[in-house]
């Protein structure tokens, strides 16, 4: 049985403001200010997924942000390079941008509090838990990590997307360490993990490896959902994603939310 993938291709109304935080094509990100409650919350910058290849872009984020947005969050979904065997060119523009675009965004007058929450879909999710560990911009106030490629061994070992690990990384992952969150110390600040029991594309077992090596974190599975559904406004499974970003046990604590 395949995976409801709908959300990839849904339309959704174009982002209010996009910004800029280096001179490549893939340097962009759109932002989705919130109203006047965001400026009580952290911004959350998205890291979409697709298992760091060229065909999958920030796009298929849209109706997640426009969402998040309607929720009551500033929300900014970063584009960065996705080039087979250069890692480096896209952890680089990861850190470059979240060093730059929250200071753009408060330049324009989009309501945060200073603060950022990371939140990563699949391979975007190894991107977030990786700088959250390995180099968390100032003011991080947690990550959500939704179905992530936490576990590279691992993931190779499963053969996830016919080799995706191999091809990111242009080789194995035994000697890339550095760029595999499982094998990373654990972020300072809380993680939460969903992961849902039906994922066929990420199994399960890839998330419960990470919460195992660092059992700080809070994980959640996510009963019947597949890979997608973790990202889309209309499952079933969205309303534990937004109670992982405030709600009991989730990042933002109680007097951070709207009444």
């Amino acid at each position: 049985m395949g995976e409801d993938r709908s959300v990839l291709g849904r339309q959704a109304p174009p982002p209010p403001l996009t910004l800029r935080y280096g001179e490549g094509p893939d340097h962009v990100a759109d932002a989705w200010p919130g109203g006047p409650g965001a400026a009580g919350r952290p911004l959350v910058v998205l890291v979409h997924g697709g298992f760091w290849r060229p065909a999958y872009d920030r796009t298929h984020t849209r109706p997640m942000a426009a969402a998040l947005r309607d929720a009551g969050w500033t929300t900014l979904s970063v584009e960065y390079r996705r080039q087979p065997g250069a890692p480096e060119a896209t952890t680089a523009d990861l850190l470059s941008a979240l060093a730059r675009l929250p200071g753009e965004l408060a330049a324009a007058d989009a309501p945060f509090d200073g603060s950022l929450l990371l939140v990563g879909h699949s391979a975007g999710g190894h991107l977030a838990l990786w700088a959250a560990a390995a180099h968390p911009p100032p003011l991080l106030a947690g990550t959500l990590a939704l179905a992530p490629v936490a576990d590279l061994r691992l993931a190779h070992r499963l053969g996830l997307d016919d080799g995706a690990v191999q091809d990111f990384l242009g080789g194995p992952p035994d000697g890339a360490a550095a760029l595999d969150p499982v094998r990373l110390p654990a972020p300072a600040a809380p993680v939460v993990l969903l992961h849902g029991t039906e994922d066929i594309r990420v199994p399960p077992r890839v998330g419960d490896s990470y919460a195992a090596a660092h059992p700080a974190t809070r994980l959640v599975r996510v009963p019947g959902a597949g890979h997608f559904e973790l990202i889309d406004p209309l499952s079933a499974a969205w309303p534990l994603v937004t109670a992982a970003l405030a709600g009991p046990g989730g990042l933002v604590p109680p007097a951070g939310r709207e009444g």
